[in-house]
């Protein structure tokens, strides 16, 4: 026995599949939520999909050759890597500042004062080099010697001489011509 189906019914079905055909098509073409797994928010161009399981947000919209989606750069996973890198840079540091005190203690203390004694005569005519107070940290600069005094005097005497004499040669000259 067959049953005719009315064109009544048969309109109502068309209109309902069309309908549902229609009604599916769209959440089709939309990125599906995997079971609550990402969090879809409207914006002008698209949506926001956050992803729930890493955290990762990315932008959705419709190319016109279906939905497509691509990931928002992550300010925080760039600082994080810096902050990584300046972490491991801070540790080398130290370790290489470590390793320069241990060879700095390896080496035996020099003694400051009895390098000037070890030297010869010739070189007295060299400048002391400052030296430096082990306690305060102060720079100590020496004294002239009596044979650098010596120098300058003898220098100021020979250039007031000879400022004298052009004294007098002037002196002559304009009571000569006058």
């Amino acid at each position: 026995m067959t049953r005719a189906i009315s064109p009544t019914t048969s309109a109502i079905v068309l209109v309902v599949s069309v309908l549902a055909g229609a009604a599916g098509a769209p959440a089709q073409s939309m990125p599906d939520n995997e079971n609550g797994r990402y969090v879809l928010s409207p914006i002008p161009d698209g949506v926001i999909r956050l992803d729930t399981r890493t955290g990762a947000v990315s932008t959705c919209s419709n190319t016109g050759t279906g939905w497509a989606c691509y990931v928002v750069p992550d300010e925080r996973a760039a600082y994080d890597a810096e902050i990584g890198r300046l972490q491991a840079e801070n540790e080398k540091t130290k370790a290489e500042n470590e390793k320069l005190k241990a060879e700095l203690a390896a080496h035996p203390p020099t003694v400051v004062g009895k390098t000037d004694e070890a030297l010869p005569k010739s070189d007295s005519l060299k400048k002391a080099e400052p030296k430096v107070a082990e306690g305060d940290r102060k720079i100590e600069i020496p004294l002239p010697s009596d044979r650098d005094m010596d120098r300058v005097m003898s220098f100021l005497e020979q250039a007031w001489r000879r400022l004298v004499e052009m004294a007098n040669r002037m002196q002559k000259d304009v009571s000569g011509k006058i």
